[in-house]
């Protein structure tokens, strides 16, 4: 089933409706919808200060909104933390990656959820399982390093950001949100990473590319939203719209623009 099609049929698996956030006198979100089927890439564009950042932290539970409702397969979820984002299989991959440099892909995929095994009673780690497991996990990004046992500080940004989806995988994330994921990288890193999205996409996963990179985004994304001042300007399919009209819809010389789909009401 194509985007296009699960637009129409299915429940988004992530839909926020009515979002506002105001830090003291400043609004920096109002009253924003957003959604996001299974399988769909959808891009989050806008200029700094736009609303992009202060959203993707409400929806992997870093703030809670002073406003507005979040339905996760229709079902109407408050998250309070990350770890509640996480339960619900919301996994953030920042630009700064939050790994630790010091330990190898294998420790950093399992950080905090190392599978262990019993020896004569006793529960040790399952290194052997572990191995095997991270393997697989990074041949599902199309991604093979050369030692699982390099300390992660050593290896380069887009092996970095492949241990980093990983670990999301190994978790069961359903939505994966990256936040410039291809800033500082060079051209054959950045490569690396966009084909980690569309391998993503083709395993059914959802992604949410928050990017300045117009470029990057058009050959991914299936839709693009642009947040302007806190409000979304623009929801658009990336096959109906051309870089110059959503570089416009950006700077407000284009007030706003629709062409997303069908957005279902809640239930």
């Amino acid at each position: 089933m194509d985007v296009t099609q699960a637009r129409i049929s299915k429940e988004p698996v992530v839909r926020m409706l009515g979002i506002k956030k105001v830090f003291g006198g400043v609004v920096a979100l109002r009253n924003v919808d957003f959604y996001v089927y299974d399988g769909e890439v959808v891009g989050l564009v806008g200029d700094n200060g736009a609303g992009k950042s202060t959203l993707i932290k409400i929806l992997s539970g870093v703030y809670m909104p002073d406003s507005g409702e979040i339905y996760i397969e229709g079902k109407k979820v408050h998250f309070r933390s990350p770890i509640d984002a996480w339960n619900h299989g919301i996994a953030t991959v920042y630009q700064e990656l939050a790994l630790a440099d010091k330990m190898n892909a294998i420790e950093n995929i399992f950080l905090g959820h190392e599978l262990r095994k019993r020896f004569l009673g006793i529960p040790i780690l399952d290194k052997t399982g572990m191995r095997r497991r991270a393997t697989e996990l990074l041949k599902q990004l199309d991604i093979e390093l050369k030692s699982l046992y390099v300390p992660t500080g050593r290896l380069s940004g887009g092996e970095r950001q492949a241990i980093a989806i990983a670990r999301a995988l190994n978790l069961e994330a359903r939505v994966f949100i990256m936040d410039e994921p291809t800033a500082a990288l060079a051209v054959g890193e950045s490569e690396k990473v966009l084909n980690f999205v569309l391998n993503l996409k083709k395993r059914g996963k959802s992604v949410i590319i928050i990017s300045h990179n117009l470029e990057h985004v058009f050959r991914i994304v299936d839709r693009i939203v642009v947040l302007r001042h806190g409000e979304v300007v623009g929801d658009v399919l990336a096959g109906q719209v051309d870089k110059d009209t959503i570089v416009k819809l950006i700077t407000g010389t284009l007030e706003r623009l629709e062409t997303g789909g069908v957005k279902q009401s809640a239930t």
